[in-house]
């Protein structure tokens, strides 16, 4: 049974959307490598999303003994041939930002009309050495010509995901929090944590 789980992420906005999403069981308390004054870089040399996360929940697992998320999110635009995919955060070059990634990304679609895409994020819990799962969400949507919209991270000012008029950097933040690919995604989490009853009761 488990009251904890640690996300083996210093992503502030990242820890921001699943401390949100899992509010919901209540009782599990969500951890930051930082709140013990840790960092540490893993080598996402994974050729999958489910590689890389596979690769960050392991280390921090490794480190810390508590069950471990880690997730690994990539956007994968059809007329690049599914680029930046697992490169997403590093589409730039090696001191990528989010707003160089950005430019970047419009600038390769400038000259072509089909301009859609999805993001795709898989989650890896790591519950022992011997037990990890995976969970997968999926948003299609397609990249808008300019940038709009002030909120959310990444890429989220140029994506507008399908049925929708907004970029997730346009939409309030419990919005995009229920239509993501991560907040599908952690969907797929909660309900096996629920079923399995691996969460401790209050």
């Amino acid at each position: 049974m488990m009251n904890k789980l640690l996300l083996s992420s210093g992503n502030k906005d990242k820890f921001a959307e699943l401390r949100a999403k899992l509010s919901v069981l209540g009782n599990v308390e969500l951890l930051s490598p930082s709140l013990f004054g840790i960092t540490m870089e893993v080598d996402e040399n994974g050729t999958t999303l489910e590689e890389n996360a596979s690769l960050k929940a392991e280390a921090f697992y490794k480190l810390f003994r508590i069950p471990t998320l880690a997730d690994d999110t990539g956007l994968f635009v059809n007329s690049l041939n599914g680029q930046p995919g697992v490169l997403s955060a590093r589409y730039s070059g090696e001191n990528a930002t989010y707003e160089s990634n950005r430019v970047k990304l419009l600038k390769e679609l400038s000259a072509t009309s089909d301009r859609s895409a999805e993001f795709k994020t898989v989650i890896c819990l790591v519950v022992s050495e011997n037990e990890k799962y995976f969970f997968e969400g999926i948003c299609k949507g397609s990249i808008t010509l300019t940038e709009r919209g002030a909120g959310g991270f990444g890429y989220d000012s140029i994506f507008i995901p399908e049925g929708f008029g907004s970029t997730f950097a346009e939409m309030p933040f419990d919005v995009k929090n229920k239509i993501s690919h991560r907040a599908l995604a952690l969907d797929k989490l909660i309900s096996y944590l629920e079923e399995k009853k691996l969460l401790s009761t209050p």
